[in-house]
């Protein structure tokens, strides 16, 4: 089925061809691509700063990065179903503009509360702008050009994700004219400027061609299935697990299952719901899937923890801690550069690989830990990262390629939706997760043998990656 295109008029009497996506639309993109990941760890070695300065609590530090993430896990699915709708580049524009001014909030936020207002709005502008990234990249390219652009999309995502984390330490200890924390979010406003100036020039537009109104009860209860899941175990440790928080996660299957049956009698009734289960018959999105959720929960839960234990356990600073984790960030670049390279000539047999390299670098990782504690910085964790870096390049790329590979470009923004809603939402997990095992036994354990004991988890988390591996697809179509 074709894209239906309304950037560029089409002559009568010929068909309707998607226009390519040029290189200065594909850089625009995936900037767009970068930010929300960017800021979703760039608060990470920010947090103490933030909470000196605005006095919060750790429950209102941790909804500043729970809120954002929340926001954003679940409304990303009703993003790529309204580009859908109403086309992709109308909603990148609105998405990235809202994303600009609500980073300016943050920036500006008086007082702790504010701030987790504005990152709960924040959160939701990412949740507009990011689908239409997949989906102009899905609805607008073929062939190599497609496998390139994924490729690219992969590596930015991985990318963004650690460099925000240094990023932050950066900002953080420059101290911008006095802005101190501030500069985090105040970064975002510039870049979103020439953002908006790109995109209007250099993103094509489309749509699908049938599109389908919003699934209204599909979007509430796949809101409160989120929510009811993440909200408890992101800020129960904190509140001290009081009744609600175990109401809630009691009530996750329920919302889980009333969402299931709500999208499985739309699909069968010939409508197109928010998550198609029929999607899922794909089988290279359903193991690709699969596997982002314990390589994104590992991802994310060890970048908050190696952030507090370097600065709260080793007493390094937000420049020192974020740059401990360089060898990561250039490995996983130079590596990624050559992931389609491999791909093409090994298949999917590559990510098995990397989640062994994963593994191993994870393992020095944690020996540097319980054998240089205190003294645990860039040059104790350097071979560490570096393996593991390359062991996360050679997996992330190649997998987000498998899950889009053989969708239909009619639902290139449900499809995209849907992958990204799993990878956020397993992300937030990560931090809810091994960050609240961490922080639980930091007061019986010590800092040292805390940080041990849930690099060990996380290691569990990549052998059930690598296994999992197994069952991808050899090629990818």
């Amino acid at each position: 089925m074709t894209e239906t295109i309304t950037s560029r008029p089409v002559r009568t009497g010929t068909p309707e061809v998607p226009p390519a996506l040029g290189g200065l639309g594909l850089f625009t993109v995936l900037l767009g691509a970068a930010l929300p990941l960017v800021d979703f760890f760039i608060v990470n070695v920010a947090l103490p700063t933030i909470g000196a300065d605005l006095s919060a609590s750790e429950a209102v530090l941790e909804l500043v990065v729970a809120g954002y993430g929340v926001a954003y896990a679940v409304l990303l699915v009703l993003g790529g179903r309204l580009g859908d709708l109403f086309g992709r580049r109308r909603l990148f524009l609105g998405g990235m503009a809202a994303f600009g001014l609500t980073s300016l909030a943050c920036g500006l936020a008086p007082d702790a509360w504010s701030l987790v207002a504005a990152r709960v709005a924040q959160g939701a502008s990412a949740a507009a702008m990011l689908p239409q990234v997949l989906a102009t990249i899905q609805a607008t390219t073929t062939g190599p050009r497609r496998a390139r652009a994924m490729s690219l999309y992969g590596a930015t995502a991985g990318l963004s994700m650690v460099a925000g984390q240094i990023l932050g330490g950066v900002l953080v200890a420059a101290d911008i004219a006095g802005t101190g924390w501030r500069s985090v979010f105040l970064v975002n406003v510039p870049v979103v400027l020439v953002g908006l100036f790109l995109a209007a020039r250099a993103v094509p537009e489309t749509r699908s061609a049938r599109p389908e109104p919003v699934d209204v009860p599909g979007t509430f209860l796949l809101a409160a299935s989120i929510l009811t899941l993440l909200v408890p175990l992101t800020e129960g440790r904190a509140a001290g697990w009081p009744l609600w928080t175990w109401l809630s996660l009691a009530a996750f299957p329920f919302a889980a299952a009333a969402f299931y049956a709500v999208e499985r009698r739309a699909d069968r009734a010939g409508r197109t719901p928010l998550v198609p289960p029929s999607l899922f018959a794909i089988v290279s999105l359903r193991r690709g899937l699969l596997l982002i959720v314990p390589f994104s929960i590992g991802f994310s839960g060890f970048m908050f923890v190696i952030a507090v234990a370097l600065q709260q356990g080793a007493g390094l600073g937000p420049v020192a801690a974020g740059l401990a984790l360089a060898p990561l960030a250039v490995v996983f670049f130079l590596f990624s550069l050559a992931g389609p390279r491999l791909v093409a000539r090994y298949g999917t047999r590559v990510v098995p690989v990397g989640a062994a390299l994963q593994g191993v670098g994870l393992a020095l990782m944690t020996l540097a830990a319980w054998r240089s504690w205190p003294d645990l910085g860039l040059v104790e964790l350097l071979p560490g990262a570096a393996v593991a870096g390359a062991g996360q390049a050679l997996q992330l790329p190649v997998v987000l390629r498998v899950v889009l590979s053989e969708v239909p470009a009619v639902r290139a923004g449900v499809g995209g939706g849907v992958m990204v809603t799993t990878q956020q939402a397993s992300l937030a997990l990560g931090v809810a997760t091994l960050g609240t095992l961490f922080l639980s036994l930091v007061p019986g354990m010590g800092m040292r043998d805390a940080l041990v004991t849930t690099l060990l988890v996380q290691l569990a988390g990549v052998a059930l990656t690598g296994l999992l591996s197994l069952r991808l697809p050899r090629t990818i179509a």
